[in-house]
């Protein structure tokens, strides 16, 4: 079975955004271009650490060409997107492997998200040359979300994921654990019920 690649280059919208309550959201990256949808499903860490790496990128990329990249410090407010994701929300695949690049001639940043794969290896050193195989297997591999981004879009992005991050649970002061509506069993109060 030949690879599918869903490629949005560029996107009209790519944006992270949850399904659910706060405690029990689902995780979504979802493009969008020209009358056709992709959401791909993937843990919350997964999101905060694609956000971190694009804004660290980013800033990689404005030191690097002394300023000259057409890479904004922060993320303009001319393309905040806060609209919810796109209904319906059709999984296509949960995400497995992501991977970021700057194409410097495009001026462009790269994201792709792989679908998640299980791999069986009876070493260590199988399972390295498994996966390696796999990531550069371009025909065979398994699906992926391959997204062209300019600078802006990619801050916004990256913005806008934070946010949805960090709109969740709020933590407990003493333990930073999520606090539920009914509370939670904080361990730093040996086991004390503390209310929200």
């Amino acid at each position: 079975m030949s690879r599918q690649v869903f490629l949005y280059d560029p996107p009209d919208r790519f944006v992270a955004g949850t399904v659910g309550l706060p405690g029990r959201r689902t995780f979504f990256l979802q493009a969008s271009a020209s009358g056709r949808t992709t959401s791909v499903a993937l843990e919350k860490t997964q999101v905060a650490a694609l956000a971190e790496r694009i804004d660290e990128l980013l800033d990689e990329v404005v030191r690097r060409t002394g300023g000259n990249a057409p890479v904004p410090a922060v993320a303009p407010a001319d393309v905040a997107d806060t609209a919810p994701l796109d209904a319906p929300v059709e999984e296509e695949f949960r995400v497995g492997t992501m991977a970021l690049a700057w194409d410097g001639e495009e001026q462009r940043m790269i994201v792709e998200a792989q679908a998640l794969v299980e791999l069986d290896a009876d070493s260590e050193e199988d399972l390295a040359e498994a996966e390696e195989r796999l990531l550069q297997d371009e025909e065979n591999g398994p699906p992926m979300l391959r997204v062209r981004l300019t600078g802006a879009q990619a801050r916004a992005f990256a913005k806008r994921a934070l946010d949805v991050v960090n709109a969740g649970r709020p933590p407990c002061p003493l333990c930073s654990l999520p606090l539920d509506p009914e509370g939670h069993v904080c361990p730093r109060q040996n086991g004390y019920r503390r209310g929200a």
